[in-house]
């Protein structure tokens, strides 16, 4: 997809399809990684999970047991301490700052703030993965950074600021969870959608269901009006990443550092990188850090 017709599409329906981003190997090589981790977070080898029944963090370190739903999403792709061989991390930081996503997010941030947007502007954000869950689970509908009790001023102030991020689906099996309304990223919610119970099936004509295939990448605006719904049947392997811009001050802080990266980046490791990639993660890891010395006590997004 061109850079106009891409940076239209997100315009226009707040979220843009890319196909194939990935080969068939390297989505082989994505499984095995994923598998191996997913299988140790649901053992309770690994700390940093999103748990069934918990929509925001902060989520429980300890999985429920399958009975009660297990876990729905794995924190911390980026993680140093990942429980899995060397090569397997590398394989999610490899992704994460791949010149295939970030060229991308360099278009979509610079369409939203008018300019052009380069590497070193670029902050290393989130990197997670959505699972399957033990007992079928969905999120009510939601703008990420916006209350639902906001008044529809308050609304609309928010989504009218610029977009100093970009947010992304990866699904390395096929993907058919996020459900958005289309255009909800540019206005207040009609009284149809504000009246509506939280996990209504249908709340808009302009509703969608993002259907995605392994190595297909859906970008959009975290402020959109979305959902997830996860089926306990389907393989489910999504991975999940934002890049944010270093003009993104406080409301990028909160809705990054609350999920408690800070603990951690300072031990990334990215020297498996090539040089320029290499290069371009440490610049985006220091932002970062600077991003959580700027925003201390920034609390949590919502709650729920």
């Amino acid at each position: 997809m061109s850079k106009s017709n891409l940076a239209q599409s997100l315009e226009a329906d707040g979220y843009v399809v890319v196909k194939s981003v990935l080969t068939p190997d390297e989505v082989q090589r994505l499984r095995r990684a994923a598998g191996q981790l997913t299988d140790i977070a649901r053992a309770n080898g690994w700390p940093f999970i999103r748990t069934w029944g918990k929509q925001f963090p902060p989520w429980p370190s300890t999985p429920p047991p399958p009975e009660e739903g297990g876990i729905w999403g794995v924190q911390h792709l980026l993680h140093p301490d990942l429980p899995i061989p060397q090569e397997d991390r590398d394989a999610f930081v490899r992704l994460y700052f791949s010149p295939g996503i970030l060229d991308i997010a360099k278009q979509i941030i610079g369409s939203s703030i008018g300019g052009e947007v380069s590497d070193g502007d670029l902050v290393m954000e989130l990197c997670n993965m959505l699972v399957r869950p033990d007992k079928d689970f969905q999120l009510r509908w939601h703008r990420d950074d916006v209350p639902w009790d906001a008044t529809p001023e308050a609304e609309l102030s928010r989504l009218q600021q610029a977009i100093y991020h970009t947010q992304w689906n990866l699904p390395l099996f096929s993907d058919d969870s996020l459900v958005v309304v289309r255009g909800s990223h540019k206005r207040a919610c009609t009284e149809q959608e504000r009246s509506a119970t939280p996990y209504e099936p249908t709340v808009s004509d302009d509703q969608i269901t993002v259907h995605l295939e392994p190595g297909d990448i859906a970008f959009y605006n975290n402020n959109i009006l979305h959902r997830g719904v996860y089926s306990s049947t389907k393989e489910r392997m999504t991975l999940h990443g934002s890049v944010g811009h270093s003009k993104g001050s406080n409301d990028r802080a909160r809705n990054v550092l609350q999920h408690g990266v800070g603990s951690w980046v300072d031990r990334c490791d990215f020297s498996n990188l090539a040089e320029e990639s290499r290069n371009c993660a440490e610049g985006m890891r220091q932002r970062l850090v600077q991003l959580g010395r700027e925003n201390v006590d920034v609390g949590y997004s919502l709650s729920g």
